[in-house]
């Protein structure tokens, strides 16, 4: 039984071997785009001068989300 058992858990590599299959090709790597992290920041930071108000909203929701969060916790218990 225990030697059964051994044939069906088998890894394809075993598998493809006793079957006389050649090994799998092995696809290429996926080429990534490079980022160019000075763009970026150039980008963001010509965004944030243009409009100011954003960091202040972006920290305003945090922190209303953030005693949102606090109250419906306190409130639950």
């Amino acid at each position: 039984m225990y030697g059964y058992t051994s044939v069906l858990i088998m890894g394809e590599a075993k598998r493809r071997k006793n079957l006389g299959i050649p090994p799998r090709q092995k696809n290429e790597d996926i080429n990534l785009p490079q980022l160019d992290k000075k763009a970026i920041q150039h980008k963001v930071r010509s965004i944030l001068y243009k409009y100011p108000i954003i960091p202040f909203l972006f920290y305003g929701t945090a922190i209303v989300i953030l005693i949102g969060g606090i109250f419906y916790v306190t409130k639950s218990l």
